[in-house]
């Protein structure tokens, strides 16, 4: 009888390309299958490691139709590896879908861990670490003032993740809501212009007004404590 494939959901840089680890280069380099979100950017990271596995498109708006195309292939005894643009699968991408598809299926997921951009963001960022939140990507209009204000509420760390199109519109939605919270941004993590603006949220936004906002942002509100603020 015929053994299924495994679905290993890699871990791959989220900017520096050196932050990888030895396993997750194995591990791409032997699957039969390698399902990423953008081929063309996990393409340079491919190059960079010679690695040579076919690649096909998984993302937001493909996953459907390309789910039962994979499950056959790991029921086949296809090894595929999930990777995301950057960092770790199923953080705001659709991997859970394909896991829990897996899952019926009875296939084996398999981890390999490594960098995740909220995690890096966090450990870097001089909020406690004790309790937090990641929300990801707010609500663009519907639902928006409702969910800060329900954040707003925690006794926790809240990250979010946000485009540059949209910081400073976050920023300042933000700060209507939660108040001067003590506040971390983080830019660009990893990469050459990598940049971190800490401070009350009102200085922040200050700061961020007068900076390139090309890149990526993830945005850390800390909790209203004498003991958090910078």
């Amino acid at each position: 009888m015929q053994s299924k494939g495994k679905l290993y959901i890699v871990s791959t840089p989220i900017g520096n390309l050196n932050d990888i680890t030895f396993r997750a280069v194995d591990i791409l380099k032997g699957s039969h299958l390698i399902a990423a979100e953008d081929t063309r950017k996990s393409k340079i990271l491919l190059n960079h490691y010679q690695i040579h596995t076919k690649m096909i498109s998984y993302h937001e708006h493909n996953s459907y139709k390309k789910i039962d195309a994979i499950i056959d292939a790991l029921n086949k005894g296809n090894n595929i590896s999930l990777i995301s643009d950057a960092g770790t699968p199923g953080i705001s991408d659709p991997a859970y879908r394909l896991i829990r598809q897996a899952i019926k299926n009875k296939l084996n997921v398999v981890p390999i861990p490594g960098p995740s951009t909220f995690l890096t963001a966090v450990s870097s960022s001089g909020l406690p670490t004790d309790s937090f939140l990641f929300e990801g990507f707010l609500p663009i209009k519907k639902g928006r003032e409702k969910k800060l204000k329900m954040l707003s509420l925690l006794d926790a760390t809240v990250i979010l993740y946000e485009s540059p199109k949209r910081i400073k519109r976050t920023l300042e939605d933000i700060l209507n809501i939660f108040g001067d919270r003590p506040t971390v941004v983080c830019k660009e993590l990893t990469k050459i212009h990598e940049s971190f603006f800490r401070g009350n949220l009102s200085q922040v936004i200050s700061d961020i007004k007068n900076a390139n906002t090309k890149g990526e942002f993830v945005i850390l509100i800390g909790k209203n404590d004498p003991n958090v603020y910078f």
